[in-house]
Formats: C-alpha cells, structure tokens, sequence
C-alpha cells in the first residue's frame, strides 16, 4: 500500500438553474439518458415526475431543481434535459437536470465543507473550486429523504439485554456529512440507549480518535462514511491503521455507494468492514462483531 491513501473521484458536473453548476460523485451513477416519456404516479410528491424505464424496471424519476427549491422544469426545458439514474442508499431513482456539462477529476481534500450559514435544510454537502467555478456537491441522502420521509425510518432492531449491553459498555464514534445519515446513525443508537460520539468530517473524526486515546478512553468501534469533504473515510482510515500508538479500533466504512469497487477499496485500505446504507440491523450486526474483538 502507498504511504498515502488516495483514490482518485470523478464527479458529474451538471446545472438545474441558472448558470450555477452541481457535482455528483459519479460512483454514484449508473447512466445518464436522454429525457424520455414519463409514466405518471399518481399521489407522489410534486417533485417526482413519473417512471422511466431502464434496463426493463421502472425508475422514478425526480426533478431535481424542483426538489431542491429551484422552479421546476417547464415541458421544453424538460424535453432538453437529461435523466442522470442514480443507484443510492440500494434503490435506482432518476434525476432529471436541465443540462449534463462534464466529468471532471478531483479529491476530497479539495473539497470544502459548505458555510455554516447555509443552514440544515441546504442541500450540499461540500464545494469545489474548479478554475474560479464554485462546484455545490449535491446532498442527495436530504434529497431523497425530503421527497421519500419514509425513508428516514430506520426501523426496530431487536437486541438482547447482553448485546445492548455490550455495545453501551464500548466507545464509538459516528462521522458522516450527511445529516439525514447522522440522524438514521443517531437515531439506532439513541433507541437502545447507546452512547456515542459524532462529527461532521473525518478531520474532526481524527481528532476525536487521538484525544480519546490520549484520555485513556480510546475509541472502540469507528462507523465513517466514505465521500466527505476534506479527510474522505478511505484517507481517515489509513491514517489511523498508520498510527502504530493509537489502540486500533474496529472500523466499519458505511457508503449510500453501491459500488463493489468503492466497498474493496475499503478492505484495501484496512476497513473490518464496509456496508451499504442504510439497513439499521446490518449496521448493529457488523458493530457486535466489532463488539467481540474490542473484548
């Protein structure tokens, strides 16, 4: 392995209104089509236009300047868009855009996290300066969560007193940009009276690590995202495995990615463990096997 972890991202550049350009990770992307023929849904949420139909299943299709705020598309201006279909959190939806500009190349340590005015309700996760362009990296697990709520419900885990136990007895610390995530993290753990620390990024996230072990009170499981600004979760775990004085601990690398390259890169770089969000039993399972080898 190279001293340095680094994987190189690819985004999708693209514009909903105005001249203002969005990023999307394009790990995330499984195709980008012409605007097509929609299939109504009737009682959906006003910024779900209908289905499209790739690869023979039917894929609701967002319109995303409506989601996020922005006018919605008229008939002509959705006539020259395009359909960007995503493959997030283990569902295909389509996103329809006003116009796909580029892919260009970066890393997350070019990436900035967004003001701290924007506010909860903003839909980005970070920025990027591309050649004195300002790239919005689009929040879409807020996205989605705005126009599917349903979607926030992590569902009942069922635990045994000892394994409640067992995990309230650990510390763990939770990281992830994204707030919906935060909350779908925070929420599992809060139903079963876990205990836990979180940060926004894995910069904070590692700082977080270094001063628990200096307490004595070193981190016991670590759950990060993969893509966040700055320190991303694949850099964020080679700095720790790399760290020959901090007590290691069990590092499970939680994505909305659905990629098998995203989730091997993840075991190269020394993760226990990488999943795909969110499933709230899979994520208890893989933090008890965490559980057993902090004992």
């Amino acid at each position: 392995m190279s001293s340095k972890a680094k994987q190189s991202q690819k985004l999708l550049l693209f514009r909903l209104f105005g001249s203002r350009l969005f990023g999307l990770g394009t790990l995330k992307i499984r195709e980008i089509l012409p605007f097509q023929r929609l299939t109504k849904l009737p009682h959906s949420h006003h910024a779900v236009i209908g289905t499209a139909t790739f690869r023979g299943s039917a894929v609701p299709v967002i319109d995303m300047s409506a989601a996020v705020g922005y006018p919605a598309l008229t008939k002509e201006e959705q006539a020259k868009g395009s359909i960007i279909v995503t493959d997030i959190q283990r569902q295909e939806i389509g996103f329809l855009v006003r116009s796909v500009q580029q892919i260009i190349e970066t890393d997350w340590k070019s990436v900035m996290p967004p003001p701290k005015a924007l506010g909860t309700n903003a839909f980005i996760t970070g920025l990027l300066d591309v050649e004195g362009d300002i790239i919005q990296l689009l929040d879409v697990e807020l996205l989605l969560a705005k126009v599917y709520p349903e979607s926030l419900d992590a569902g009942e885990v069922v635990l045994s007193d000892v394994q409640s136990e067992t995990l309230r007895s650990l510390n763990i610390l939770l990281v992830d940009d994204s707030q919906v995530a935060r909350k779908q993290l925070s929420d599992v753990l809060d139903s079963k009276d876990i205990t836990y620390h979180v940060t926004t990024n894995g910069d904070d996230a590692l700082q977080v690590l270094l001063s628990q072990d200096e307490r004595g009170t070193p981190i016991d499981i670590l759950v990060s995202d993969i893509e966040m600004p700055g320190l991303d979760g694949y850099e964020l775990t080679f700095n720790v495995r790399d760290n020959n004085a901090l007590k290691q601990p069990y590092i499970i690398l939680h994505t909305s990615l659905n990629s098998e390259m995203s989730l091997s890169y993840a075991n190269q770089v020394g993760a226990n463990e990488a999943l795909t969000k969110f499933d709230a039993e899979e994520l208890m399972e893989a933090m008890l096997r965490g559980a057993e080898q902090a004992s």
